[in-house]
């Protein structure tokens, strides 16, 4: 649940000019996004720190087609690109799990790896599927900072939704390796943790 929190933020005249045509888009647990105008948002944060860890990661991954592309930041907000499409577990729960969007997940997680982020992972609703099937992420975390070497939220998302069979299906053609793995690292998961 979302707690209602004043903002206060000093922002640039031409940023406050901008503001100005803004559009209430949602509220998380670390911020609030506001859509701008020239098809960006803004999203305005809580803490510094975990401001300054968004910017890091998005400044980081600079040019990769999974995230969107950082125009400006300051103490408490960043600007960067809208990222349109539809949620990934609301689209798996319309539309259910296909091959493309599985080859969509596993590019963006071998993208994970040529990024040399420690933590190979993401939640399910912080990836966004687009028309032609590939994915965007929003809302990067601890990528630098904490260490997961599989991506246990994003299976455990599609156990949730009843799609994980579905991707291990196509994983298993797709990338032999790491479907053994995965299969056997999730299958550990499951049985320990998951009720």
């Amino acid at each position: 649940m979302v707690r209602n929190w004043d903002y206060s933020v000093d922002f640039t005249e031409e940023i406050e000019d901008q503001f100005k045509y803004s559009e209430y888009l949602g509220e998380g647990h670390n911020g609030i996004v506001y859509s701008l105008p020239d098809n960006r948002i803004i999203k305005i944060f809580r803490e510094k720190k975990v401001c300054d860890e968004e910017i890091d990661i998005l400044l980081r991954v600079k040019g990769s087609k999974f995230f969107p592309y950082i125009h400006s930041c300051g103490e408490l907000y960043i600007i960067r690109d809208y990222v349109g499409g539809e949620r990934l577990d609301k689209y798996i729960k319309d539309n259910g799990l296909n091959g493309e969007i599985c080859k969509s997940l596993l590019d963006m997680i071998n993208e994970f790896t040529r990024l040399s982020f420690t933590r190979i992972d993401i939640r399910c609703k912080d990836i966004y599927v687009q028309e032609d099937m590939s994915v965007v992420i929003i809302d990067p975390k601890n990528n630098y900072t904490k260490t997961v070497r599989y991506p246990r939220h994003l299976m455990k998302g599609l156990y949730n939704l009843n799609a994980l069979d579905v991707f291990f299906k196509y994983l298993s053609e797709l990338d032999r390796q790491k479907y053994i793995l995965w299969k056997y690292k999730m299958g550990k998961y499951i049985k320990f943790s998951i009720k």
